[in-house]
Parts: C-alpha cells; structure tokens; sequence
C-alpha cells in the first residue's frame, strides 16, 4: 500500500492539494490512500471524495515521533517535525513504511506531499 502525506498552510486550496498530488503521482505512481493530521483533514478528504481515494487520519501530536528526510525549520518549529507530509505518509502506511523520496511542493507553494510506501506483510 502506498500513502500520500499532505502538508499545506491554512490559505491552501483544493486545486494545490490536487497540484501536489499529480506531482507525486508523477514521480511515484498512483497512491492506495491519502492522509492527513486529524486538523488537516477536512480538505484531504475533499480531495479523497474528487479523486475517490480514502483518507487516513494521523494523530497531530505523533508527528514528532516520525523520522522525515526533509528538515524544514518552519515545520519544526510548527509542528514538531521536519516535513509533515513526510511524517503523515510515514505513520498512516504503519510501523516499517519507508518513504520513496522527500516531500514535493506545489506550484503555489501551500502544500506539501510525500508518498509511503508500507512494507510488504507475509503470511
């Protein structure tokens, strides 16, 4: 299962969650799930029902427990994490999900995506 993570600053809007994602999916391939912190949410499930994606929710406060590539100092003074997209993508794919790149940014420069990817589970 793969995860798109979303970070993006409160003027975001729907088209730079959709431009994030296409440039994801661009590099990475289609995503199984989007996810969001629980704050987060509301617009990455918008753009879950436009695209028909589920969305998993992440607990905001375990961000900082994530270990990201990209070290933003904003994000870490915000949110207690380098990349919040990173971080999200990270804890929704669950325990040994490793991420296939750091965040990419949209156009506009209000979000932030980065892609999960869970590790394989055998039987």
């Amino acid at each position: 299962m793969t995860v798109a993570g979303f970070g993006f600053r409160r003027e975001a809007l729907l088209a730079s969650l959709i431009d994030a994602l296409e440039r994801i999916e661009k590099h990475h391939g289609a995503v199984d799930r989007l996810a969001a912190t629980h704050t987060m949410c509301p617009l990455v499930q918008a753009l879950g029902k436009a695209r028909g994606i589920a969305v998993i929710a992440v607990a905001d406060a375990a961000l900082s427990t994530a270990t990201t590539i990209t070290r933003s100092r904003h994000s870490l003074q915000a949110r207690g994490t380098g990349s919040v997209a990173e971080a999200v993508a990270l804890l929704a794919a669950g325990p040994g999900a490793e991420l296939l790149g750091p965040r990419l940014i949209s156009a506009d420069r209000l979000a932030t995506a980065a892609v999960a990817r869970a590790p394989l589970r055998g039987d």
